[in-house]
């Protein structure tokens, strides 16, 4: 892949015609190029130019970051630094947002470029109109990446020269360096944004040799799709796999492969998860808008909203409009559901069904109704559901088993594909692959089921981790906490100030944060922490450092409902007496009124549970735990409700701040 509109030596750069250089930039930009993007191309090379005649190493210009959807100003490599150059031209001061940006690249090399792992990399805000400052702090790097650095046109040099002299001995051999592996794991939003915009999923995401990637699965479905339009056939294909594997990554690159409605393979992301639906709906029409914005052009909120509702919707509309006519086939003959184990059981269904819609007839479960509506299509059909284990969290959700059960009681002529590697007990383990043996029409393909996690791109034993320690497995939860410490801290306290100080002291760039908690923890509220205050997860997810309904500002918090499906780079998750650990197994418990009631049922255990693993697998980098004090002078918190979990947690050796 060619990452750069435009390549050099630095001494072949100060040479070239400064026009021969636009002219190739403009050839390789794919957009509308504006005025004020030919002029700030032309700044950067004349000043470029002008300071690095006596410099060696290698240019290159609009350095693609595909999980970012950006690209970055100018990257140079000198001897063994690799120098991120963001340029503001005509700016006179020095933004958060730019300077984050900035750092935000030099992350993004940093975690996911291999041959920039050992390097020490520079990233550098231009403001090229700022006020001359002699006093330009370089300072000593943090792990190989220096904090920030914020200069003007006219220092640009002497700060290049300075980080060279605090770096010696190193020296990057560029072919190796341009060769070595680009292995980006995109958080949910990054991804769809990429996507949606004309990127691959080979381009956004990792490689590694073993694991079972994700374009290996987004082929064998494609395979899947194209062989069953060509016989003729109706298919259900179940991708499942650990917490943060990227099965909603597959779903949206098949979705994306085939956006235009004018496609014979025209296919939707459907999701009952309303936060993630509302979220990627606002992030892809935010970014429609700053894209126009960028290219000369305007497109109001509005409809870039109407336009990117098209692409991603909720399942819930989807059933409504099944139901408005029930012998017409939708639109599309490819339905992806996202987080398909959350689909309603009969029960919940038919009372939903009763009380809501007026269907008093109605009398089948969400997974079969669904199929129904696909099964309308005289010729072909795919059901595709992305199925997270152990992720069921609301009362009602049936799981993979209720697919399975649907295509198998009302749907016999449907084929169905799934993994064999279904061996967890969140799927059902054994009992879910003989079910599925048992369908005439099965097919087993291991691709389809994601065995690595690639939300916690510094550990890949972290959902495993969290399995263990749910399980209380404890010597197998301590050895495989002690392999993945080091790469992915997990913190423990009792004080919810300290574990706000820690996330921010972990984070660097734009890498967000935020607390928490379980939607049954409601007494936190002496912590200042109110589950029951209403949060809108658009705010909390997408808004920057500026805005107090962002999940930076560490007050407002969220529950396993607003994150389940997303993710961020630190989490806070405070742990309240709802789910405490004893020697025999967890105890569950609800508030009511104004006391703890036990939770009995073996199903609402199982979801609270469930709740706690989604709350534990959202960090991408890292997490504080805080298991609070308690208090003997409130009944409804008591040290005892509290301290048994504080010390399994510490036992399990997770490190106390």
């Amino acid at each position: 892949m060619n990452r750069a509109y435009y390549k050099n030596t630095i001494a072949g750069f100060c040479a070239d015609n400064p026009d021969q250089i636009v002219g190739q930039l403009v050839l390789e930009h794919k957009f509308a190029l504006i005025s004020t993007q030919r002029d700030a191309w032309v700044a950067q090379i004349l000043l470029l130019q002008s300071i690095l005649q006596n410099s060696d190493g290698t240019i290159y210009f609009e350095y693609s970051i595909p999980r970012m959807g950006k690209r970055i100003d100018v990257l140079l490599v000198i001897d063994g630094v690799i120098f991120v150059v963001e340029f503001k031209v005509g700016a006179s001061s020095f933004l958060r947002a730019d300077l984050d940006q900035v750092t935000d690249y030099a992350l993004d090399l940093r975690n996911f470029h291999e041959g920039s792992h050992s390097a020490h990399i520079v990233p550098i805000l231009v403001s090229t109109a700022s006020k001359s400052r002699e006093d330009v702090i370089v300072g000593p790097p943090q792990d190989a990446l220096f904090s920030p650095i914020c200069c003007n046109s006219t220092n640009l040099e002497k700060v290049i020269s300075r980080v060279l002299t605090l770096v010696t001995g190193n020296f990057i051999n560029v072919k190796h360096w341009e060769e070595s592996g680009y292995k980006p794991t995109p958080t949910i939003i990054e991804a769809t944004l990429a996507l949606y915009n004309g990127h691959s999923v080979v381009d956004i995401s990792r490689s590694d040799a073993g694991a079972i990637n994700l374009s290996k699965t987004s082929s064998s479905v494609s395979e899947i799709i194209k062989s069953s339009k060509e016989n003729k056939e109706k298919s259900i294909v179940f991708v499942t796999g650990v917490p943060g594997a990227g099965k909603t990554l597959v779903g949206l690159n098949i979705a994306t492969a085939h956006i235009d409605q004018d496609d014979e393979l025209y296919s939707v992301f459907l999701s009952g998860n309303g936060p993630l639906v509302a979220i990627l709906q606002e992030a892809l029409a935010r970014d429609k808008v700053a894209r126009a914005k960028q290219n000369g052009e305007k497109i109001k909120i509005g409809a870039a909203r109407s336009e990117v509702k098209a692409f991603i919707q909720n399942v819930h509309h989807f059933r409504d409009d099944g139901l408005a006519d029930l012998n017409k086939a939708p639109a599309e003959h490819v339905v992806i559901f996202d987080e398909a184990q959350r689909a309603w059981n009969k029960q919940q269904t038919v009372d939903f069904m009763r009380m809501k819609k007026g269907q008093l007839n109605f009398d089948q479960s969400e997974p079969e109704f669904l199929i129904s509506c696909m099964d309308r299509h005289k010729d072909w059909a795919v059901v595709i559901c992305l199925v997270g284990g152990g992720q069921e969290i609301n009362k009602g959700e049936a799981g993979i088993h209720g697919w399975s059960h649907a295509i198998k009681e009302s749907f016999p002529k449907w084929k169905i594909y799934a993994s064999d590697q279904l061996k967890d007990s969140e799927y059902g383990g054994a009992a879910t692959i003989s079910e599925l043996r048992s369908i005439q029409g099965s097919n087993f393909l291991p691709e389809l089921h994601l065995q690595t996690s690639m939300r916690s791109f510094r550990s890949e034993k972290v959902s495993l981790f969290v399995k263990q320690l749910l399980d209380m497995e404890l010597a197998e939860a301590q050895q495989t906490y002690s392999q993945l410490f080091q790469n992915y801290p997990i913190t423990l306290t009792r004080n919810l100030d300290s574990a706000r100080k820690w996330l921010k002291s972990q984070a660097r760039g734009s890498e967000r944060y935020g607390i928490v908690v379980s939607s049954q923890a409601e007494r936190l509220r002496p912590l200042g922490v109110h589950v029951k205050a209403p949060v809108n997860p658009v705010n909390w997810f997408l808004d920057g450092k500026d805005d107090v309904r962002s999940s930076y500002y560490l007050e407002d918090v969220a529950t396993e409902f607003h994150v389940q499906g997303l993710e961020l780079d630190w989490t806070c998750l405070v742990w309240d007496a709802d789910f405490r650990y004893t020697a025999e197994g967890w105890n569950n418990f609800s508030f009511r009124g104004n006391k703890w009631q036990k939770i009995n049922k073996s199903e609402r255990k199982m979801y609270q549970k469930n709740a706690y693993r989604v709350l534990l697998t959202r960090a991408r980098q890292g997490m504080v735990i805080v298991v609070p004090e308690g208090d003997n002078e409130d009944p409804t918190r008591p040290k005892s409700y509290y301290d048994k979990t504080y010390s399994y947690l510490a036992k399990v050796g997770l490190t106390v701040v």
